[in-house]
């Protein structure tokens, strides 16, 4: 959990919940996350194996939780977007090397 204030009572609170796993979260899995919940929070569900399609359309029509699915190729999009605003610290935890390749003109 995470909060924008030092003793959590300001919203929004911030919950995560992580997965290191091969298998993807069904439903339920996305579901029991849910039940902790407050309608006010901002949720992050990580998970490497990544979602059923059930999970993401059940986390896409909440209407009052704000649900974001974070699949282990989206972790590294994200890593990769803003990697140069990283510390250096958070740097040496997953080094990456820019590495580009031309494209046919069209």
């Amino acid at each position: 959990m995470a909060w924008p204030d030092a003793l959590g009572t300001r919203p929004p609170r911030i919950k995560v919940q992580v997965k290191r796993q091969q298998n993807t979260v069904g439903v339920e899995g996305l579901r029991s996350f849910m039940a902790v919940l407050g309608d006010d929070d901002v949720d992050l569900f990580v998970c490497t194996g990544g979602f059923t399609k059930d999970a993401e359309a059940e986390a896409r029509t909440q209407e009052k939780r704000r649900i974001t699915l974070i699949s282990l190729e989206k972790l590294f999009d994200l890593w990769d977007e803003h990697y140069d605003k990283l510390t250096d610290r958070a740097r040496r935890r997953l080094p990456l090397r820019s590495i580009r390749f031309l494209a046919p003109g069209g």
